[in-house]
């Protein structure tokens, strides 16, 4: 996504593209996620099981559903329960970047559509280490883990509704 639909994930808008500290990086290998095609001729139901087996949250008392933004001295790994099957979509973004603005509608009113999973977003430029970590070099960047495991990145240029919704059932199957 290094074309015209990305920012790069650096401390400021001049940092060059793709350059996040790179010494001893430790890199998730996630798999390409391909967008689904509009119509699955002859498919059957259930044709296909979903790659990620969530663990559906209690949400009993949850009165709003909107991501939780952490801020700089918040971990990321307090957030995701590396003992557990819960799914969380994490949005890696900037405020400076003008693609993670136009995202921050759609990935806001995901948490409505899907209660049952979490949804976090952070500062790219503000979390560097987690930027490098998880291989983010261009914002916005969005990955879903299981439990702490970053199991698929969302890889599409067309970031609306509807693709991310594509995305969440297409991992798994809610």
């Amino acid at each position: 996504a290094a074309g015209g639909d990305a920012c790069g994930a650096g401390s400021s808008p001049a940092a060059p593209l793709g350059r996040a500290g790179g010494q001893g990086r430790e890199q998730a290998v996630l798999e390409t996620v391909l967008p689904a095609p509009a119509e699955e001729s002859n498919s059957t139901d259930g044709a296909k099981a979903p790659k990620v087996n969530c663990e559906e949250r209690n949400v009993t008392g949850i009165e709003r559903f909107t991501p939780q933004i952490l801020n700089v001295s918040q971990d990321l790994m307090e957030f995701l329960n590396p003992n557990s099957s819960d799914c969380t979509l994490v949005l890696f973004y900037t405020p400076w970047c003008r693609f993670s603005a136009s995202l921050a509608p759609h990935f806001n009113s995901l948490p409505r559509a899907f209660p049952t999973l979490r949804f976090l977003a952070l500062d790219a430029s503000q979390h560097s280490s987690l930027s490098t970590r998880f291989g983010t070099v261009a914002v916005p960047n969005i990955l879903l883990f299981q439990g702490a495991k970053p199991m698929a990145r969302f890889n599409h240029t067309d970031r609306t509704l509807e693709t991310l919704k594509d995305f969440i059932f297409n991992q798994t199957g809610m």
